[in-house]
């Protein structure tokens, strides 16, 4: 297998940000240990030092203020994580949501007693 398969290459920044706050979500709630405040640390530098220089040169003003936004909230996850407190949310679009943010709606579905497939929703 050549090296050049291996690993993950973005096209652009926005392709980076994207897979890195993919990556971050996923273990953002996870319980704190070594090998993850080093991993947290290198994806941390990735962003600093190879994604942000790139989006400076793609000259698009949104992609680099996003990725000032996704070193800011990867520097208060770590913060209030080290602090032992919970983080209470996720990075979506490049932006803190807190999880009180988000409306959820329960919704029970039945089917109703027929010959027909229709669904009816109990709210």
């Amino acid at each position: 297998m050549p090296n050049s398969n291996r690993y993950y290459q973005p096209t652009n920044s926005k392709d980076a940000m994207r897979k890195i706050q993919k990556i971050f979500n996923q273990y953002c709630q996870a319980p704190l240990t070594n090998e993850l405040l080093q991993y947290h640390f290198k994806l941390l530098n990735q962003v600093k030092t190879n994604v942000l220089p790139i989006a400076k040169t793609e000259n698009v003003p949104e992609r680099i203020q996003a990725a000032q936004s996704i070193i800011e909230i990867m520097e208060k996850w770590l913060s209030l994580r080290l602090a032992g407190k919970d983080y209470h949310g996720k990075m979506q679009h490049f932006h803190f949501v807190s999880d009180r943010d988000v409306l959820h709606y329960k919704r029970h579905e039945i089917k109703v007693k027929s010959n027909h497939n229709f669904r009816s929703s109990r709210h």
